[in-house]
C-alpha cells in the first residue's frame, strides 16, 4: 500500500472541510458578523433554502455547517445518481424520525437542478409539514431550474467565487495542518502558488485537488512543489472540466464538430466525458437542437424533432436514465444527411437586412384595409398561389432593390435534393408567368 493510500484514505479537500464556523472562508455578505444568514446559523432557526453558486465555494460545507448548529439529522444526497425511489424512501425516514425522536432532517440535495419535475414536485408536502430542512445546492440559476412551488418556499441565498486571498489562506491552511501535506515537507514555491491560485478561479476544491496530486507524485528530495509539477500533475491527475473553465468550451466543442462529420463514435464519447463530468445534460441537449437546425437542416428535418424529443426525455425522466435518451439522439444526428443550406441562406438575408437600403414592401403585398389604402395601390394586382393552376403565383415577392436575390442554395443530399427540384419547378413556374419570362 502506498504512503498516500495509507495516509490519506479521504480526498483533501474533504479533510480540510470547515468544522466550525469560524473557520470557514469566504461569503462575507452572508457570514460577516450581524448578517442576517450569520444570525440564522448561529440561533439554529434554519429554513429550507437554495444555495446558487459556482463550484468549490462551501455549498456542501455551509449545509452540514447548518445542521450542526441546529442539532438535526442531516443528509445528503445527489441528484446525479439519485431517482424518486430514492427521494421517497428517505421522506418516510424523515417523517419516522420526526414523529419519534422529535428530531428534523436537514436534506441536502446537491446539484438540485437535475431532478426534473416530478422529482421536485415530491419534496414538496415534506417540506410543508417540516418534516424536513430543504437545501438544495446548484450552479444553475434556480429561476429556470427550480419548479415555482419549491422556489416559492425556499430562500435563494447566492454565493459567490472565493477571493484569491481566500484561496490562499485555504491552501496555507491545508499545508501547515493537513498530517499528510506535512509527512511530505515541500512547500509551494512562490510562484507556484501563485499559479495554483490563478488555476482554482475561486474554486476552493480545485485548488485543494491539484495541491493533494501535485504532492502525491513529488519525487523523493524534491524540495519544492514548483509550478512544473503542478502542471503536470493537472494534467495527468485531475479529470480537466469545469463547467464555468475553458474546457467547458473544449468539449462541447468537440462534440459539436463530431456530430457535424458524422462520427458518432467521437460523439458519443465526448457525450459520455461530459455526463460523467458533471455537465448540465439540457445544456448539452440545446446544443444538439443546435447541431440539428444549423447542421442537418433540411436534408433530414426529423433532426431537429429528434432533439427536442431527447430534451423532452430528460426533462421527463431525469438523470442517469436520461443519458440514453441522449446517446440514441447523438447516435442519429451523427448519421443524419448534412446541410447548412438553411442557416447560410439567413446569413446572406441578414447581411443584406443590415448593410442595404430596407427597400419598401411591394404593395402588391399589403393589405388593403381601408378604402383609401385601395385606393393608392394596396393589394393591386396580387395573385392567391391557390387559384393558381399550379399553386404558385408567378409574382415578386421581394423588395424592389433585391429583385432576384436567391439565399436558398439546396444541396443535394437527404430530403434536401427533393426539394431542390421542387425549388427549380417553383421557379420554372414563376419564370413562365412572367411577361418576359425571365
Amino acid at each position: 500500500m502506498s504512503l498516500y493510500a495509507s495516509q490519506a484514505p479521504s480526498p483533501l479537500a474533504e479533510r480540510m472541510r470547515p468544522k466550525a464556523l469560524g473557520e470557514f472562508m469566504g461569503q462575507e455578505e452572508l457570514l460577516g458578523e450581524g448578517k442576517p444568514f450569520r444570525r440564522m446559523l448561529e440561533s439554529g432557526k434554519i429554513h429550507s433554502m437554495i444555495l446558487w453558486g459556482p463550484p468549490g465555494v462551501g455549498k456542501t460545507t455551509l449545509a452540514r455547517l447548518m445542521a450542526s448548529l441546529a442539532d438535526v439529522q442531516f443528509v445528503s444526497l445527489s441528484a446525479v445518481t439519485s431517482g424518486l425511489k430514492e427521494v421517497r424512501e428517505l421522506m418516510a425516514e424523515a417523517r419516522e424520525l420526526r414523529a419519534k425522536a422529535g428530531r428534523r432532517t436537514l436534506l441536502f440535495i446537491d446539484e438540485i437542478h437535475r431532478f426534473n419535475k416530478v422529482q421536485q414536485d415530491a419534496f414538496l408536502p415534506h417540506v410543508e409539514s417540516g418534516d424536513i430542512v430543504l437545501v438544495g445546492a446548484t450552479t444553475e440559476n434556480p429561476s429556470f431550474e427550480v419548479v415555482s412551488p419549491l422556489l416559492s418556499r425556499c430562500k435563494v441565498y447566492v454565493l459567490k467565487p472565493l477571493s484569491r486571498e481566500d484561496i490562499r489562506a485555504i491552501v496555507r491552511r491545508a499545508l501547515s495542518s493537513d498530517e499528510f501535506l506535512r509527512s511530505r515537507g515541500a512547500p509551494l514555491s512562490e510562484d507556484g502558488e501563485e499559479f495554483l491560485l490563478t488555476y482554482a478561479n475561486g474554486d476552493a476544491r480545485t485548488a485543494l485537488n491539484l495541491l493533494e496530486a501535485s504532492t502525491e507524485t513529488l519525487p523523493e528530495g524534491e524540495a519544492q512543489i514548483s509550478v512544473e509539477r503542478l502542471r503536470e500533475a493537472a494534467q495527468s491527475k485531475m479529470m480537466l472540466y469545469d463547467k464555468a473553465g475553458e474546457e467547458h468550451f473544449n468539449l462541447i466543442s468537440a462534440f459539436h464538430k463530431s456530430l457535424r462529420n458524422s462520427d458518432p463514435d467521437a460523439a458519443l464519447y465526448w457525450l459520455a466525458r461530459m455526463l460523467e463530468g458533471g455537465e448540465d445534460p439540457l445544456y448539452i441537449v440545446r446544443r444538439m437542437v443546435c447541431v440539428a437546425a444549423e447542421d442537418i437542416g433540411l436534408a433530414d428535418p426529423r433532426a431537429l424533432t429528434v432533439a427536442l424529443d431527447a430534451k423532452e426525455a430528460v426533462d421527463f425522466i431525469g438523470m442517469p436514465e436520461g443519458h440514453l435518451a441522449l446517446s440514441e439522439a447523438t447516435v442519429y444526428l451523427a448519421l443524419a444527411p448534412k446541410s447548412n443550406s438553411a442557416y447560410v441562406a439567413y446569413g446572406e438575408a441578414a447581411s443584406d437586412v443590415r448593410t442595404k437600403e430596407c427597400g419598401s414592401v411591394p404593395l402588391h403585398l399589403r393589405n388593403p384595409v381601408t378604402g383609401l389604402m385601395k385606393g393608392i395601390g394596396y393589394g393591386k394586382d396580387y395573385r392567391y398561389a391557390h387559384d393558381e393552376p399550379e399553386g404558385v403565383a408567378p409574382m415578386e415577392c421581394l423588395p424592389e432593390n433585391l429583385r432576384g436575390r436567391e439565399y436558398y442554395r439546396p444541396t443535394e443530399r437527404g430530403l434536401e435534393s427533393r426539394l431542390r427540384e421542387r425549388l427549380a419547378e417553383i421557379k420554372k413556374i414563376q419564370r413562365k408567368g412572367k411577361p418576359d419570362g425571365k
